[in-house]
């Protein structure tokens, strides 16, 4: 592999390292609190154990559905579930294409392949989907069709943008993650700048994970209380209890700051 390459899957790394240890991170896992059945050292584990998939994605002839695929397979061996499907979604073909122009040009480029790889990756997670707004993923005859619908992996985003944010960044030119690479990068250095940047990200959207779970009443919320803490007229550990005392995580956010972290490293911002 050479120097480049290595960067790009050691950026995706530590950016993934980067997102779940910053503290405090409204309702997600962080270094100072887990989930019931997910931990902080799963979230690590797969930060371990996801390499070879990334570094499959810069091998020539990479195809996005396949490493997608063997991310959620390398990744899905410990009992907290898939700790970063979303994330793979954006960070496969950022590394792949190394930049935000490069993974624009490579998610166009999908193919119908891709798209049932994606779907067996789906399969095996317990990520949540509106039934009734997307192509049903428990359907036996997905992979048919996805088929005869001729649906790249790309279609399958856009088809999915409306009520998902990581499907939204394919369709938008992940217009998000460059958002949140410029504020890390006007933030400053180090954690503060990831918590900051992770709170207006929230504050613009209604996270989509929290909707799906909750309700859009819930994610309205959410994205309100964000706005206040930014603000200053709310606190943020108060704001990070009640989120988590609800069992309200913005995992969406979660997912685009991951991405956003990459983009900004290899734009030269730094962690230290």
């Amino acid at each position: 592999m050479t120097g480049e390459k290595k960067k790009c899957v050691e950026r995706a790394q530590l950016a993934m390292m980067l997102e779940v240890t910053a503290f405090p991170k409204p309702g997600n896992v962080d270094r100072c609190h887990d989930f019931k059945d997910t931990t902080l050292e799963h979230f690590l584990a797969s930060v371990i154990l996801v390499r070879p998939a990334l570094e499959k994605a810069r091998e020539p002839g990479a195809r996005v559905g396949e490493v997608i695929l063997d991310a959620v397979v390398r990744t899905n061996v410990h009992s907290g579930g898939n700790t970063h499907f979303g994330a793979f979604i954006l960070l496969v073909p950022l590394v792949m294409g190394r930049d935000i122009p490069g993974a624009v040009t490579v998610v166009h480029a999908t193919t119908v392949d891709d798209a049932v790889s994606f779907y067996r990756a789906f399969g095996m997670t317990q990520v949540r989907v509106l039934s009734t707004d997307e192509l049903d993923i428990n359907d036996p005859e997905a992979a048919d069709i996805l088929k005869s619908r001729n649906m790249t992996l790309y279609d399958v985003m856009e088809h999915s943008a409306g009520n998902d944010m990581v499907a939204r960044e394919w369709a938008k030119g992940f217009a998000a993650t460059r958002k949140g690479a410029d504020l890390l990068q006007q933030h400053g250095n180090g954690r503060k700048s990831i918590v900051t940047t992770f709170l207006e990200l929230l504050a613009s959207d209604p996270d989509t994970f929290v909707a799906k779970k909750h309700g859009a009443g819930v994610a309205g919320r959410i994205q309100q209380m964000a706005q206040e803490v930014c603000s200053g007229t709310r606190d943020i550990t108060e704001f990070d209890q009640e989120c988590i005392d609800s069992g309200v995580n913005p995992g969406s956010t979660a997912d685009i700051m991951i991405a956003s972290i990459y983009v900004a490293l290899g734009e030269g911002w730094q962690w230290d």
